[in-house]
Formats: C-alpha cells, structure tokens, sequence
C-alpha cells in the first residue's frame, strides 16, 4: 500500500491517494480541491482511480469529488448523513444518482485494498474514519494533538468525545492520517491527545 498526501486548496486538506502497487488501482480520499493536481498525480503514476472517499461533507472536503468522478469514472462515497442535497452551505455536496453511501461496517475494495467503514459523528453527523491495514484516514474526526471543532451547525461534541473514544478502543497501533495538518499514531493520541484522554475517561 503506497499513501500518497496531497495537501489542497486554501485550506491546506490533506487529499490521499492510496493505492495497490500490484495493480496500481487506487482510491482518493478527501478530494477538497485542485482537481487537476489529483489528476496529474494519477496519470504520471499511471493509477486507476476506482473509488473516492469523502469523510464527511465539508466543502474543503469535497470540492474536487465531482470533477474527479466525472474524469474517471470512479464513483464517489459519502455517508448519507452528510448529503443535504446542496442546501445547507456548511455541507454543500450532495451524492450524485450513482454514488454510495457508506456507513459504520461497511467496506469498499480497491484490488488488493480493504477500507473499513467506521462511523465517527461529532465534527458533522455522518463523519465516518476510514481504517485500510495499519493507516487510519480521520477526516476532521482527529487530528494530531486536536479533534475536530464542533461549533459549525450540526456538530455535537459529546459524539465527538463518543467517536474518539471509539478510535482509542480500536486495539494495537495505527499510522493517524487526518484531514488536517500533520500525520500521528494512535498509541501517540492516545496517551497526549487531551481530547482523547477525556474521552478515554468516558
């Protein structure tokens, strides 16, 4: 598995692009913006892009998800939760006829790639975090040293306690890639994380 990070628009989101390096097949998380420099990364690499994931709805999450679908034909995953149908300027993207929605058990194959589904509320109601082996895509659920703030219409920050909580609970150690700013560990968020510390304490 090869995590590419592609930090895009001005909010600086961090767009992954992960891939099977056996069949160079691949699913793009978090498209927020710049679709043309998600595109040049897929064809210098010569990648197939089968799938796009979205965490949640924000428009820094999700603003090149319908270029990119339309130039590769892969279909795009949201939870329906997030899908307001663009009436609701915090969560502007709507799932198109032939998209997915995904919720808490569900997964999305990629050739030799597993994306687990879990269902992570808090910072918007239909925040999932998506776990593929060892990596965990957070979306704006956790970040490092932070979470997600839960001021914005729709957020709840006792969900947000309850979704760190059960990110903490998950066993062993995972490589965090979040929305936002650097990567973490779990094990690292876990024990200096106060957000998750409070949570843990739930």
């Amino acid at each position: 598995m090869l995590i590419k990070t592609l930090p895009v628009g001005q909010l600086e989101t961090n767009c992954y692009v992960v891939t099977d390096e056996q069949s160079l097949r691949c699913a793009v998380i978090d498209p927020g913006d710049e679709s043309n420099t998600i595109l040049d990364y897929l064809e210098e690499n010569h990648l197939r892009c089968e799938a796009i994931l979205l965490t949640h709805g924000h428009f820094d999450h999700v603003g090149a998800a319908e270029a990119l679908a339309e130039e590769t034909g892969a279909k795009v995953y949201m939870n329906r939760r997030d899908d307001s149908g663009g009436r609701d300027l915090h969560l502007p993207y709507s799932l198109p006829a032939d998209g997915v929605s995904y919720d808490e058990g569900d997964t999305v194959e990629v050739g030799a790639l597993r994306f687990e589904v879990f269902a992570t509320p808090g910072h918007t109601p239909g925040g999932v975090t998506l776990r593929c082996g060892d990596a965990l895509f957070t979306g704006d659920t956790l970040f490092r040293g932070s979470c997600g703030r839960t001021d914005l219409p729709g957020g709840d920050m006792d969900e947000e306690l309850m979704s760190l909580k059960k990110l903490c609970a998950l066993p062993g150690d995972y490589e965090v890639y979040p929305g936002h700013m650097d990567a973490s560990t779990l094990a690292r968020e876990r024990a200096l994380n106060y957000y998750c510390r409070l949570a843990q304490r739930m």
